[in-house]
């Protein structure tokens, strides 16, 4: 049986604390660690409940992640720095209950109190009348009937390695199977077809806009696709991840169509547009990682003239 990210990123008031909320993360929704998208959602919950007014809704947050977030329970503390009519901005700090023993810096003495976690400044709005304007057309990717399939049965296969990737249905609109030690590399650009396997729903029957920062944090695969095949292994956690939704939909099928931007001194810029599969678009994502290396030399390399493919 799948996850349900909402049932698993749920929040409880402390009735001690005002502002304050607890939640345990199991480790359904892992890589090497929790998902910084599913922190963010864990701390984008408590928001929505501390400001307790559903016709505010969820449009943009930020989100800087400190030290890591582990598994098990989380302390999240709101504070509303704005409410009016039409808005309200909301900051989050959320950490772990109960921390690692702090790692000293320089190996001659503890650490201090680094139990920061992250923090997410958010806004909520209600819908006004305004002007209703698409800027970009929808990506040049494969349909959703045309998408490649993920499963090819290898070990390396990151939709097979990672809990994470167990609990979303997944599709290939743009690139290839980056774990293949054959793939041909390409542009710094990547899309999937992703679905929650457990329907991510709001009360009025909309795809659940806290579900969306998971999907859109998906980033270091258009990296994966320009590097290509070699011995230059690495992983990236998120610094920042940025969140804006736009729209709403009703289609369980989201397009996370990816772009990086630049990669250069152990760090990364990525963004990424999100559409729905009427091609709607719902959402914008943009993100810095840490590229931490594994094994090889990191490479050089122009993929910006790259044709799509």
């Amino acid at each position: 049986m799948s996850a349900d990210l909402a049932l698993d990123t749920a929040v409880r008031a402390d009735s001690g604390v005002p502002g304050r909320f607890h939640l345990t993360l199991p480790d359904h929704w892992d890589y090497l660690m929790p998902s910084g998208g599913v922190a963010m959602t864990c701390a984008l919950r408590a928001a929505e409940a501390a400001l307790a007014e559903p016709v505010l809704r969820f449009a943009s947050a930020t989100t800087i992640f400190c030290t890591p977030i582990h598994t098990g329970t989380l302390i999240a503390d709101v504070t509303i720095l704005r409410r009016g009519g039409a808005s309200a901005q909301v900051r989050v700090a959320m950490r772990d209950a109960d921390p690692p023993p702090a790692k000293p810096r320089d190996g001659s003495e503890a650490a201090g109190d680094d139990n920061v976690g992250l923090e997410v400044t958010a806004t909520f709005l209600r819908d006004r009348k305004g002007a209703d304007v698409l800027g970009v057309a929808f990506p040049a990717v494969k349909s959703l009937a045309d998408a490649t399939s993920i499963e090819d049965g290898a070990a390396n296969n990151p939709h097979t390695r990672f809990r994470f990737y167990h609990q979303l249905d997944c599709r290939i609109a743009e690139g290839e199977r980056f774990w293949v030690p054959d793939f041909a590399p390409g542009p710094a650009r990547y899309a999937r077809w992703l679905r929650y396997k457990a329907p991510q729903r709001d009360a009025q029957g909309r795809f659940d806009r806290l579900a969306l920062p998971p999907l859109i944090d998906t980033m270091p695969t258009a990296l994966h696709r320009a590097i290509g095949p070699g011995n230059y292994r690495f992983y990236a956690p998120s610094l920042d991840l940025t969140t804006y939704v736009v729209d709403d939909t009703t289609r369980e099928w989201l397009l996370i169509a990816v772009t990086v931007r630049r990669a250069r001194g152990g760090w990364a810029i990525a963004d990424a547009e999100v559409w729905d599969d009427e091609g709607k678009f719902i959402a914008y994502g943009s993100q810095a990682m840490y590229l931490h290396s594994l094994s090889g030399e990191p490479p050089v390399i122009d993929a910006s003239l790259r044709p799509r493919t």
